[in-house]
């Protein structure tokens, strides 16, 4: 079932810049996905590590525990000891990188996790006395890894058990969060992973519902180019549409309106508006890619053909 926006919109919190870190665990096995590169699976042209990554952008420094991989932002790459320890030992090797006071603790296969989910975590959590701030999915269930979390506590607690058991490899997150004082907060779109291939169908078919697709394709063509640009896309459909006599596609003014705008930060000339060019039409043939494989049919295990999947 595709998940709804949370009736609540958190206000701005201008203490949410680099007084805090992340953590993001991408190194999972992804055995329900049939072993697939799953923070490297697209939903709406760009992979889903890239689209974590894009929630958490003004942090001090960023931790992402799994092998190095092509990343649309420079991280600090971590790996536990000996890799594939599971969440905790992930969890601890990646905050031996971390200097901040909090610091964001996420899973890689987020799609629809936004700044203002990031913002709001550490906002109750800055604002609270608990450990931890953490989201509820839509079953009310915890989820742990789209949390934010005093690191001293984490510190500490895990400290605590590496004394206790000797090491985290093997050991479940619940460890962890049985100890720690949390504070819950529904979430259950910011919340949605994606575990099997029909949460991927599912992700991939909300951004292109009408209320959703111009902003994720805006959203994605900017992350694509690399500007930070927030963009009047209403006035912007107003005089495209004037220009045009009411043009019936969006999404194609606003797209070389991007790539102009790339062009010139990256000093202008012909060079410089073939290669935004470029990179806009790649995430375009993207895009198409990922319709033409969801019209063929989900994959089945090692059989998937598709240019995502690992």
């Amino acid at each position: 079932m595709t998940p709804h926006q949370p009736s609540h919109q958190p206000q701005r919190d201008p203490d949410a810049g680099p007084g805090y870190d992340v953590v993001v665990l991408a190194g999972g096995a992804a055995r329900r996905l049939g072993g697939a590169d799953k923070p490297g699976v697209r939903v709406g042209g760009r992979a889903l590590l890239d689209r974590v990554l894009a929630a958490c952008a003004d942090a001090g420094t960023t931790v992402v525990v799994a092998d190095p991989r092509p990343t649309a932002r420079p991280v600090t790459w971590a790996r536990e000891d000996p890799p594939g320890g599971g969440p905790l030992a992930a969890l601890d090797a990646g905050l031996r990188h971390t200097t901040a006071r909090y610091v964001l603790v996420l899973s890689a296969d987020l799609p629809f996790l936004k700044e203002d989910t990031a913002r709001l975590l550490l906002t109750v959590l800055r604002t609270g006395g608990a450990d931890g701030v953490l989201l509820t999915d839509a079953d009310g269930r915890d989820q742990p890894l789209v949390a934010a979390y005093r690191t001293p506590s984490l510190r500490n607690e895990l400290a605590a058990l590496t004394k206790e058991h000797g090491a985290l490899t093997g050991l479940p997150l619940r460890r962890l969060t049985a100890v720690l004082d949390l504070t819950r907060v529904p979430g259950p779109v910011a919340s949605f992973d994606c575990d099997t291939w029909d949460d991927i169908a599912t992700a991939r078919a909300r951004i292109r519902e009408h209320g959703h697709v111009l902003d994720e394709w805006i959203s994605a063509v900017k992350d694509e180019l690399g500007i930070d640009l927030d963009v009047d896309t209403g006035l912007l459909l107003d005089l495209a549409r004037d220009a045009a006599h009411g043009v019936a596609r969006p999404a194609a003014p606003l797209t070389t309106f991007l790539v102009g705008y790339a062009a010139a930060q990256s000093g202008g000339g012909p060079e410089a508006v073939a290669e935004a060019s470029r990179k806009a039409a790649a995430l375009a043939l993207r895009w198409a890619e990922e319709a033409e494989a969801e019209t063929a049919g989900a994959p089945d295990g090692a059989s998937d053909t598709r240019p995502d999947a690992g």
